[in-house]
């Protein structure tokens, strides 16, 4: 692995880290798997909250790091859930014994409060839209929630902190691969590639890792076109997604933001071929097996 540069010299992964005025990165580093989780808190005076967890193997290394925020977990007053999955969620009965306070909320789009009570959930479920999608802190600092549906869940939402001026996004964003940093910190040379089968270079290509992710995670080259038409429309500077890398960067926020765009090969577009629709030749045959008649 290369000597850590620019933004990730010097950072510590087995501490919390603050990626900007009281928001933290207390995720997890698999090397194993290559899936690296990034759950988020926001302290605001002796209020905070968690966004996107973590699953439950991680739950101690992802506590261990709010504890190193300085922050009680008792101050803890809502869990965000952008999407249902369980290394988001898996950890909701953890964090509720911690933080044991009655009010405490559990926030996400009422199309994932379906699933996530399933994870033996006590508080609340909360959507999104019934608080006109945004959460404001006592001092009036607000999150706001905005819609992506189906990248890669139907409820799957982004949220933005106006204060710090990070935009959190899900998956969306994410990568999944060996080799990691905290921060995209794109080369010259990757930045004016053109060919990334014919890379030259020895190491790691980042917008592989990026590419894979995506084709797998999202459901649809239409889904992730219009999540990415949303995400535009927020005034955001940096993109802390919840798998891979953060990038703060404005240049290589664009080069990401444009290569996925025009990606292909998305979900099931993988399977079937962009714009094309499954044959029904077998749905036939079995209606007409069982009786029915096609119109």
């Amino acid at each position: 692995m290369n000597a850590k540069t620019g933004l990730n010299r010097g950072l510590d992964y087995s501490r919390a880290i603050e990626i900007a005025q009281g928001v933290f990165w207390v995720g997890y580093s698999d090397t194993l798997s290559g899936l690296h989780c990034n759950p988020y808190i926001i302290i605001d005076n002796d209020e905070a909250v968690v966004i996107d967890g973590g699953s439950r193997p991680d739950f101690p290394t992802v506590m261990m790091k709010i504890l190193q925020t300085g922050i009680d977990p008792s101050r803890i007053k809502a869990l965000i859930y952008q999407h249902y999955d369980p290394d988001l969620c898996g950890s909701i009965p953890n964090y509720e014994d911690i933080i044991s306070r009655a009010d405490l909320k559990i926030i996400s789009d009422a199309e994932n409060n379906i699933f996530i009570r399933h994870y033996s959930v006590t508080a609340p479920l909360i959507s999104i839209d019934s608080l006109g999608y945004a959460y404001r802190f006592s001092s009036g600092r607000t999150l706001q929630f905005i819609s992506t549906p189906y990248a890669h869940s139907p409820g799957s939402f982004v949220t933005f902190d106006q204060t710090s001026g990070i935009l959190f996004t899900s998956d969306i964003f994410g990568s999944i691969g060996s080799y990691w940093e905290l921060y995209l910190e794109l080369t010259e040379e990757c930045r004016s590639c053109t060919d990334l089968d014919s890379c030259p270079r020895e190491a790691h290509c980042p917008f592989q890792d990026i590419f894979n992710f995506h084709r797998v995670t999202m459901t649809s080259e239409r889904a992730l076109g219009y999540a990415l038409e949303q995400i535009a429309s927020v005034d955001f500077s940096i993109l802390a997604p919840q798998h891979g890398s953060l990038i703060v960067n404005p240049r290589d926020i664009i080069i990401v933001v444009e290569k996925l765009k025009n990606l292909k090969e998305i979900g099931i577009d993988w399977i079937l071929g962009h714009g094309q629709r499954p044959k029904t030749t077998r749905i036939e045959n079995m209606i007409q097996r069982l009786g029915g008649s096609l119109p």
